[in-house]
């Protein structure tokens, strides 16, 4: 039986409950914040997690994804306000992929999370984050409960591929 982990970054509380729900799915798995994490040398597959903010990564996140060791299989999953599929989303996922480079990426996962009226206000402000936050207005709500199962069904089938060393 491998041993996983599911790690995550969040500030608003989208990616720790994504987080939650993957953990949920896997028997045994060991769950902590990205603040937590000492190493992954102990762990045979890793869920990481974070929310896409102004189109990117948070620097933390860029941080822990560079440190990941070459050939460690890697899940990643995201929260972002964007539309489901929009290029917005697709682009911060895209990204972290480059830099866990050296890592076995054997999927990826994103979903919807609400954003703060604040926070939405404030990029509403920036021209070149107006239409990020024109849809983040319907992502209130998010992550909902469809939004949950699907990131357990991720967990399961990311969980089958570590067992049968298919990533």
């Amino acid at each position: 039986m491998s041993t996983i982990l599911v790690t995550y970054y969040s500030r608003s509380g989208n990616t720790e409950t994504v987080a939650k729900a993957i953990h949920g799915a896997l028997a045994g798995a060991e769950i902590l914040p990205f603040s937590q994490v000492n190493g992954l040398d102990g762990y045979d597959f890793v869920f990481v997690g974070f929310p896409v903010e102004m189109h990117s990564l948070p620097y933390p996140v860029e941080l822990f994804l560079r440190r990941i060791p070459a050939g460690k299989a890697v899940a990643l999953f995201s929260t972002h306000g964007s539309l489901q599929g929009h290029r917005l989303s697709r682009e911060a996922l895209e990204y972290a992929v480059l830099i866990a480079g050296q890592a076995k990426i054997a999927g990826t996962f994103h979903c919807r999370g609400r954003l703060s009226e604040g926070a939405r206000t404030a990029l509403a402000k920036s021209p070149e984050h107006r239409e990020w936050a024109d849809m983040a207005v319907s992502a209130a709500g998010h992550p909902d409960a469809a939004d949950l199962e699907e990131a357990r069904t991720f967990a399961r089938r990311m969980e089958m591929l570590a067992a049968h060393g298919g990533y």
